[in-house]
């Protein structure tokens, strides 16, 4: 108990410190930046703004009454980490379920790590701490990792570094926002899971899309189920496509590619994040088609495919 009334008496002295004006700290090189910076400090709840960065958009109310009844009795054990944007001004970083919380409990003040960053390193922080310690749904994560991507310009190699996560684990959240809205939606509702998500997104057409989908959820398919009714499409689009290119004489029996190859496209289309095509006799004679849009599309592929 001692030492917990120590830590507390240490982040109000650290506070005063922070509300002189003579003291006052821009920058990591400042007076006393060092005794502020990565130290636990108590801030007034009302000199912190929220952060417009923050990638999750939904709280559950329920979830936030819980966490809120937690701080009532424990306190806030785990501080949010905000940076310093003026005199006794900071925006939040991450923690932002805490704060809210903290703010249902009616807390005055909440202990925070304080950080100096511009606002490419705040959105950056922001978006690694929440994948990393909160509870987001599969397309939040996704757009979390899009952003970093658009917004921060680092590469899947470098994200996986950064977030502590695989390459594939990144890229298979990545694929999920090529799925139609409404089905994006339906995974963030729970209506279905990340499962169905990558195996619809394998079909292509938006509107076969979403029929799959009224499908799953309208019957309650597994994701098993959905892999199989992915597959079952997808050849019956491969029977149609040969039937349509054939006609008189020259119409050939259509044929499904062999059973090696159906299993494992999911993988190359997986591992290469790109629609793949691949077109196999019984003999396994065949050929592999990887399509490209761009140069970096078409660099990024090289990489993968030769290590260089």
């Amino acid at each position: 108990m001692a030492k917990a009334v120590k830590k507390q008496a240490l982040g109000r002295g650290l506070s005063a410190l922070l509300k002189d004006p003579n003291n006052d700290i821009q920058s990591a090189t400042d007076k006393n930046a060092d005794k502020v910076v990565g130290n636990i400090v108590e801030l007034e709840m009302e000199s912190i703004d929220v952060n417009p960065f923050q990638p999750r958009s939904n709280f559950n109310d329920d979830a936030l009454q819980e966490l809120a009844s937690s701080i009532r009795e424990l306190g806030v054990i785990q501080p949010i980490t905000v940076r310093k944007l003026d005199f006794n001004k900071y925006q939040l970083v991450s923690g932002e379920r805490r704060f809210r919380a903290s703010k249902l409990v009616g807390l005055a003040t909440i202990p925070a790590y304080i950080r100096i960053a511009n606002d490419q390193e705040s959105l950056e922080m922001a978006l690694v701490e929440n994948i990393q310690r909160q509870d987001l749904d599969p397309i939040e994560i996704a757009l979390s990792y899009q952003r970093l991507i658009d917004e921060i310009q680092l590469t899947q190699e470098k994200m996986s570094e950064r977030v502590g996560k695989k390459r594939s684990t990144i890229t298979n959240y990545l694929r999920l926002l090529r799925l139609d809205p409404i089905i994006q939606t339906g995974i963030r509702d729970g209506f279905v899971s990340m499962g169905h998500g990558r195996a619809l997104v394998n079909v292509e057409e938006k509107q076969d899309q979403i029929a799959l989908y009224e499908k799953i959820v309208g019957e309650n398919l597994s994701v098993r189920d959905t892999e199989k009714a992915v597959k079952e499409y997808q050849e019956g689009k491969t029977d149609t496509n040969q039937n349509d290119s054939v006609s008189g004489k020259n119409q050939k029996k259509s044929t499904s590619n062999p059973d090696f190859v159906i299993k494992n496209l999911g993988t190359f289309t997986e591992y290469l994040s790109a629609k793949v095509d691949i077109k196999a006799s019984e003999k396994g004679k065949g050929k592999i088609t990887i399509p490209f849009h761009s140069k970096e599309e078409f660099d990024r592929l090289k990489k993968l495919i030769t290590g260089e």
